[in-house]
């Protein structure tokens, strides 16, 4: 921010009555592998708290926070001892708390706090606490943040990673006995809880510490813990807050003393019935392709926003090369599905084994200038505890309809849809969309195809992918808002942004579901000619 921007939100948010502040930098814009200032009075979080304690309207108003990194800031080249110094420059400068970045080795933490204590760092410190929700989100949320992953604790979740459930569970046990060695060990008086909008996780936490939770009026939408009696007597205190908000620099759902000011947040409303019924929407994470009604619905990348492209402009270019023709990222397609290279700008992780039992249909699209984005194979009661498919507790079965999705020109955009007309016979619906706006679809309106579900015993039916006109448009965005960034790696006047540029221009954004799921290969007869193996 400039200047300027700065006092109008200074301004703005002492007028809606906010106290607290937390001072963060803030991270490289989408694309950009380094972080430059707008204004070069603004460089570092430390010019915004010596800005607001220098000023004679705010100085005394607002209580600020500051973040540190006890695993180091990923972005830092200092030593600890540097990185402990800018700490307490900050607070020097005026921060009245600070608040951690998530980690899950405590003797490491807990080693950091001695230090910064010894650097005469005497305000509260308040840990981020992420309770561990799938394995794959802890794998890509480690990675991201440059967390360090104590080897008891990667060994304790190999063995489960593929149950869900039980990763779930120990993510609450892990919690737990991270936050009583804090306040016995440490000393620590308040914790901030990282929810990624996923809050019963954190309910089920503190019902283990004994902190009794209730629910104040559903038109306030907030959790409230009462004092933990059963741990101290008036250690904290007896307003505590938990919002569940989206995930930040340091994540954003807090539990702390008062030193916090309260936030509230409205969710969306939602109708009755067992898919929006709040009580299943965190069971198992919902992600780009969950109900679009749950507060968690959408947090596939939170650290990176939507279409971020989640790595550096180097590690872009290295992965990603320079593409100046249609063939060059057809090249790039199937390198990701050959394993040749990790990652694309539409697929953060390796292809996963599920994939992999589609791969020759998927090579077949992408060689047809197809580029595939999301898929699934159809799947027909396969057990939850299988390492390809199973996800949920143990002793259920799982289910998929094959889907697929991808990109292609208009012609063959209405070659799709008259092929769906003629040969569909209501086994298979679509939705169509382009970056202008333009939405094609044979989906009944307000039509919501579940695609993934699990029957688990002593649960209701778990319905965790559903392909709706909401969801699949909110996902379009994304999509198109990653070819622009992909496009702003490279030079304005370059081949290589003009290519991108045209793509998301003109490229449509295909999802084909086939409901036939007791047939695996249904949706691929459908699409593919068997004399010619065209499309």
């Amino acid at each position: 921010m400039e200047q300027g921007l700065i006092d109008d939100v200074l301004k703005d948010v002492k007028d809606r009555g906010i106290e607290t502040i937390l001072a963060l930098r803030g991270d490289p814009p989408r694309g950009e592998e380094e972080w430059i200032p707008s204004d070069p009075r603004f460089t570092h979080a430390i010019d915004l708290v010596k800005y607001i304690r220098g000023s004679q309207e705010y100085s005394s108003h607002f209580c600020i926070g500051v973040a540190a990194y006890p695993d180091g800031h990923t972005e830092s080249t200092c030593s600890e001892d540097e990185e402990l110094e800018h700490l307490k420059a900050k607070v020097d400068a005026g921060a009245d708390f600070i608040v951690t970045q998530l980690f899950y080795d405590v003797d490491r933490f807990l080693q950091w706090l001695k230090k910064v204590r010894a650097k005469g760092i005497t305000v509260p410190i308040i840990p981020g606490i992420m309770p561990i929700q799938t394995y794959a989100t802890f794998a890509r949320l480690t990675k991201l943040c440059g967390t360090k992953v104590p080897s008891t604790l990667e060994a304790d979740l190999l063995p489960i990673k593929n149950d869900d459930q039980l990763v779930k569970d120990y993510g609450v046990k892990y919690a737990v006995k991270t936050i009583h060695r804090l306040r016995n060990e440490g000393g620590i008086q308040g914790f901030h809880f990282c929810t990624l909008n996923l809050e019963k996780s954190v309910q089920r936490v503190l019902e283990e510490l004994k902190w009794r939770t209730g629910v104040v009026p559903a038109v306030q939408n907030k959790l409230i813990a009462d004092s933990p009696d059963a741990l101290s007597q008036n250690t904290l205190d007896s307003n505590l807050l938990i919002t569940p908000t989206s995930a930040t620099n340091v994540a954003t759902s807090v539990l702390t003393t008062s030193v916090l000011g309260t936030v509230s947040r409205t969710l969306p409303e939602a109708g009755r019935g067992e898919l929006n019924d709040a009580a299943t929407w965190d069971d198992f994470p919902n992600g780009r392709f969950g109900d679009f009604k749950s507060p968690a619905f959408g947090n596939q990348d939170p650290w990176g926003g939507p279409g971020g492209l989640g790595i550096s402009r180097a590690e872009a270019l290295q992965q990603w090369g320079y593409p100046k023709t249609f063939d060059d990222l057809t090249r790039i397609f199937l390198a990701h599905l050959h394993s040749e290279i990790p990652i694309t700008p539409f697929s953060p992780t390796e292809l996963c084994p599920e994939s992999i039992t589609i791969l020759p249909h998927l090579e077949r699209l992408t060689k047809r200038g197809w580029w595939t984005v999301g898929s699934q194979p159809a799947v027909d009661g396969i057990s939850s505890s299988d390492e390809t498919f199973g996800w949920g507790p143990r002793a259920g079965y799982v289910f998929q309809k094959g889907f697929v999705e991808f990109f292609c020109d208009f012609h063959d955009v209405e070659a799709i849809e008259q092929r769906i007309k003629q040969r569909g016979a209501g086994w298979v619906h679509y939705f169509m969309a382009n970056n202008n706006g333009e939405c094609r679809s044979n989906v009944p309106e307000d039509g919501r195809n579940a695609v993934t579900w699990g029957v688990f015993p002593g649960q209701e039916i778990q319905q965790t992918t559903i392909i709706e006109k909401e969801s699949f448009l909110t996902w379009k965005d994304e999509a198109y808002d990653i070819w622009n960034s992909w496009a702003s790696l490279y030079h304005p006047d370059s081949a290589e942004r003009q290519l991108l540029q045209k793509v998301a221009n003109e490229r449509w954004l295909v999802s084909i579901v086939h409901h036939e799921y007791k047939n695996p290969n249904a949706l691929w007869t459908f699409l593919f000619d068997d004399d010619s193996g065209d499309v």
